[in-house]
């Protein structure tokens, strides 16, 4: 059974007491949770049918052709018609949908033109965008586009801006110059140029936007970690383990980082919010993720183009600011409770 050391457990119980942080992470959490498994609940697929005695799991399985169950159609079927049919026969067969029915490629022209109003009864519960899809399938989706965009991208980040910052803080030398110069001169390349470029000569796709925010996000990190390193490596505990005969490894890996996470803790929250904030931007300027993909940005942008239609622009921009208001309050109580001034650790 792994036992978390006693300073880490005061810590710990210290973010619990910051109610609104640890709430805020709780339900980001759970929202991220729930994203991972969206499929389950917003998808236009059955979640099981049951016919003629057998069941079977289009959510899960490949693609049912409409003449499987009595449609005409001999394309995918139409499940949410195929539910409606089968109550109004009544018997033994039945479909179970998800909450909401439609996924976020799924374009619905059934009703009044779009962009449609939030509708119970069409359950489209936050509308439809200007081409017919549903908002809320797309902010799900979105999310965890979103979600995954900042996480993935500040753990590759956080992973190469602490090993060079810990190797530039410990070695220090011609390493530390080298590597100072170099990141000088590529933190002088613009950024939003280097998105313009890429894009016009490829296709952006997800991991393009990954690898080019990776390379213009280790930076930052790599100052802090070389700071903290070169301020650790000159206390006491370090030259002791020196002096003991202890390897570098031990030394970087047993004793210093772990002196120094607080600082890759305490900024992760930011990091992540600021991820978010550069994904839906790129989105909303037009320079993200390629069309039809699920994006805040795209929404964002339906929205100010459809003033006459606020249920669009009301829906993202909360979602927007519900995210990285949970994702501050966050950042401000992780802050709290790992402040190095309340809690020390020398080892």
């Amino acid at each position: 059974m792994f036992n978390l050391n006693p300073l880490t457990l005061r810590k710990i119980n210290r973010f619990k007491e910051i109610k609104r942080g640890y709430w805020s992470f709780l339900l980001l959490s759970c929202l991220l949770v729930l994203s991972l498994f969206a499929e389950l609940l917003i998808n236009s697929k059955a979640l099981v049918i049951k016919y003629n005695g057998e069941y079977s799991f289009p959510v899960l399985s490949d693609v049912r052709l409409g003449t499987e169950f009595g449609q005409s159609s001999s394309s995918e079927a139409d499940y949410r018609a195929l539910q409606r049919l089968f109550a109004e026969q009544g018997g033994d067969n039945f479909v179970v949908m998800p909450l909401v029915p439609w996924n976020p490629y799924e374009q619905d022209f059934s009703g009044d033109f779009p962009p449609t109003a939030p509708s119970v009864a069409g359950q489209h519960y936050l509308g439809t965008d200007v081409i017919g899809r549903d908002i809320l399938a797309r902010l799900v989706y979105g999310f965890r586009t979103a979600m995954g965009f900042a996480l993935i991208t500040m753990a590759i980040s956080y992973a190469i801006g602490t090993a060079v910052g810990c190797a530039m803080g410990f070695f220090g030398g011609k390493f530390d110059l080298f590597v100072q110069r170099l990141i000088e001169v590529w933190s002088m390349v613009p950024f939003l140029y280097v998105i313009m470029i890429l894009v016009s000569i490829t296709q952006p796709t997800f991991t393009l936007f990954v690898g080019i925010n990776v390379l213009f996000g280790w930076m930052g990190m790599t100052w802090y970690m070389r700071t903290m390193t070169y301020k650790e490596s000159a206390r006491e505990y370090v030259m002791a383990a020196k002096a003991l005969g202890a390897s570098t490894v031990r030394i970087i890996f047993h004793h210093i980082l772990p002196n120094t996470m607080v600082m890759i803790v305490t900024l992760a929250p930011f990091t992540i919010a600021a991820n978010i904030t550069a994904l839906t931007a790129l989105d909303y300027l037009g320079l993200g993720l390629m069309p039809p993909t699920p994006s805040w940005g795209e929404l964002l942008q339906q929205g100010k183009s459809n003033l006459d239609s606020p249920w669009i622009v009301a829906s993202v921009v909360s979602s927007i600011v519900l995210v990285l208001v949970m994702v501050t309050f966050i950042g401000e109580a992780i802050r709290a409770a790992f402040d190095p001034k309340k809690f020390t650790r020398y080892v």
